[in-house]
């Protein structure tokens, strides 16, 4: 952790406006965090308007009566990691998690995890915003990496870790496993419907690539589409729900595993496991490329990925291939683009 964050090691935590800082292995100056969190850009991701200023008041309220929100001592009790989640912001609300740990990579420790219970300006594919209402999961992390030949990797490393960190609390509890599935690349289904997404960016500096990924994940919020807790008391009479504080804790222990092994063994130490979760295997996919003025149509079944994270196919001719996005189309596999290997 950088000295001007760090002033001795004990559990603390300090509560400034908007945010909270925790940690179980450092207090932190509040003179350098004060500092830190309210800096002169006016672009600042912490700088709130009235009304969210507000709207913040009103949640703060909510939450003190409210013993769903998001537990910080449940969290860190639940954390076995070395690195991951050591260190975590909190707020009731923000305009993207995302923006706050990738804005200020540099002043973070890596594996800071940034959480907000409402988010109003998240960050989604393409520049698209990712609604969170309340009930819903957001949180982002920061990693940084050597290897930019892996990099386009990680997300699904993450995506991984996000499915199995939920089964593990729903084994743990004596509840029925959720049946969270992979649409490659970064998004998450449940019974067919979007129940969460993952956002990585980069940037490279110093011969390294500073990575900040995002995830959204709906727990307690049936809208837009459906969320794990609905699905569950669908499956079981029990009273007990998922929590958020859990599966984020869950997740990063998770996370930190796999992570080793990925970068330690690459990332065909997950293979195995990433297939039986994704929901592509020996999926068929059309193809449309123009051939002479001509949109010719081909069918080819996905095989797997490619080692560089693309999707392998095997065309009908039994030519295999790699299928990128074509940037045009919100679903990737309405857009999918042919390269044939050698």
């Amino acid at each position: 952790m950088p000295e001007k964050l760090l002033s001795r090691f004990s559990r603390a935590s300090f509560t400034l406006p908007h945010l909270r800082f925790l940690s179980p292995q450092a207090s932190l100056s509040l003179c350098s965090l004060h500092n830190f969190i309210a800096p002169t850009s006016q672009k600042s991701p912490f700088t709130l308007s009235r009304s969210v200023a507000a709207a913040t008041e009103i949640i703060n309220k909510q939450q003190r009566q409210d013993e769903e929100s998001f537990c910080i001592e449940r969290f860190m009790n639940s954390l076995s990691t070395n690195q991951f989640g050591r260190l975590l912001i909190w707020s009731p609300i923000l305009p993207s998690t995302h923006d706050v740990v990738s804005n200020n990579f540099g002043e973070l420790p890596i594996g800071t995890v940034c959480v907000a219970d409402v988010q109003y300006k998240g960050r989604g594919r393409s520049k698209n915003v990712w609604e969170s209402p309340a009930g819903c999961l957001m949180f982002s992390f920061t990693i940084q990496m050597e290897d930019g030949r892996v990099v386009p990797l990680l997300q699904y490393v993450v995506s991984l870790a996000v499915t199995e960190a939920i089964k593990d609390i729903c084994d743990k509890n004596g509840l029925p496993r959720i049946d969270v599935r992979i649409k490659w690349p970064n998004d998450l289904y449940l019974n067919g419907l979007k129940v969460g997404g993952i956002l990585s960016t980069s940037t490279y500096k110093s011969k390294k690539f500073n990575v900040s990924t995002g995830i959204g994940l709906n727990v307690d919020n049936e809208k837009p589409t459906t969320c794990l807790n609905a699905v569950l008391r669908e499956l079981s009479a029990a009273a007990c729900t998922l929590r958020r504080e859990d599966i984020v804790a869950a997740f990063l222990n998770k996370f930190e595993n796999f992570y080793d092994l990925f970068i330690n063994g690459g990332f065909q130490t997950l293979e195995e496991l990433y297939y039986k979760t994704w929901l592509h295997s020996g999926q068929r996919v059309i193809i449309q490329e123009k051939n002479e003025n001509q949109v010719v149509e081909n069918v080819v079944t996905i095989q797997g990925l490619t080692s560089s994270g693309y999707l392998l196919a095997i065309g009908e001719d039994n030519q295999m291939c790699e299928l990128h996005p074509d940037g045009n189309s919100f679903d990737f596999f309405k857009g999918l683009v042919r390269r044939k290997l050698e």
